[in-house]
């Protein structure tokens, strides 16, 4: 079975087939356009996706060395996400599902970032064979939950203010770094002292890895921008930029340290052998780090998807929909689904 998976949810155009569980192609197109802005500008973004996305589709299905009428299912990202952004993939997805009478899978965004350990593009691909945690953690959204192989999920925890990708962009822009500053904020802490100074970590607990742990799973980052302002305006800025590595090293740990130390606390709580991060900031090389440790001590697998799928990629979109697929929470007739901006922790299970 080949699957096409389009994603247009913020600043990446991405298309990808599935072949038989396998992928086959994955082109991701990453917008410039917002460098100046220091953000995501999102009518800029749908422009963007409009200017793209026929050429990213076909190089896809050229890629894969299959025709579009070999394609057996059409999926894309109906939300959350820009709703701008979100319409330009859905709309397009469901014509070109409709001008091949093909079946179309509308995917959740996040769900996508939640099972995307189960991406699979070599033989021998290995993936949770059982319940897990799962940490999605990206520029929008910082969620704790506890997925099912049934493709149920329950969502544990999640930020109250700013995600953990948000807050290394923010404090980053603060020390003069360009956008995305989070890979810069990473690239600087692997010659920094992460104990130069203690930033503020939220809502945690020193209990927090004991099995009998039954407090607060929600994030909070919004303290850790006032605090890096503060320390900013008490400081010289030449002071500052001297030890521009000792802070971005403390940023990283104070972020990274609250996500893994809830993390860990959940999988013990909830009786899980395994856990997996997703989304764009699981790339970040001290988060991957840090877990691997904490997964170590603790007995735990971890699942962490390559870097190309950590980012918003439209392999997970596929691979979402065949899961979609062979555990019947597909639904037919799925046309005209409309597209939504955010998610709601409500949701149970991928459907």
């Amino acid at each position: 079975m080949n699957i096409l998976g389009i994603e247009t949810s913020c600043d990446e155009t991405s298309a990808a087939v599935l072949s038989d569980g396998t992928v086959r192609s994955n082109v991701v197109s990453s917008q410039r356009c917002h460098t100046d802005f220091g953000g995501v500008v999102p009518e800029l973004a749908s422009r963007e996706h409009e200017r793209l996305i026929v050429s990213i589709v076909e190089a896809a299905i050229t890629e894969a060395n299959i025709a579009k009428n070999d394609l057996d299912v059409i999926a894309a990202t109906a939300g959350p996400g820009l709703i701008g952004a979100v319409m330009v993939g859905l709309c397009f997805a469901e014509g070109l599902a409709w001008a091949l009478g093909k079946p179309f899978v509308p995917v959740n965004h996040v769900e996508a970032h939640i099972f995307s350990p189960f991406i699979s593009d070599e033989p021998g691909h290995k993936s949770p064979d059982g319940d897990f945690v799962s940490l999605t953690v990206s520029g929008g959204h910082t969620l704790l939950s506890v997925v099912r192989q049934t493709l149920e999920y329950e969502v544990i925890g999640r930020t109250i203010d700013d995600a953990a990708g948000e807050a290394f962009d923010k404090t980053g822009k603060m020390l003069g770094l360009g956008y995305p500053a989070g890979p810069e904020i990473d690239r600087l802490a692997s010659n920094g002292d992460p104990k130069f100074h203690r930033f503020p970590r939220a809502l945690t607990s020193s209990s927090q890895t004991s099995k009998s742990y039954r407090g607060n799973f929600d994030f909070s980052f919004s303290g850790l921008k006032t605090s890096v302002r503060t320390w900013l305006s008490r400081h010289e800025p030449d002071y500052a930029k001297q030890h521009l590595a000792d802070l971005a090293a403390s940023i990283q740990a104070a972020i990274v340290s609250v996500l893994v130390e809830k993390t860990i606390a959940a999988a013990l709580l909830h009786k899980v052998s395994a856990v997996s991060i997703a989304g764009g900031v699981s790339a970040n090389s001290g988060l991957r780090t840090a877990m691997q440790t904490a997964c170590d001590k603790h007995d735990l697998d971890l699942f962490i998807p390559k870097a190309t799928y950590s980012t918003d990629n439209a392999a997970m979109i596929a691979t979402m929909a065949q899961l979609m697929m062979e555990r019947d929470r597909y639904r037919e007739n799925t046309y005209g689904i409309a597209p939504f901006a955010r998610f709601s922790a409500a949701g149970k299970g991928a459907r």
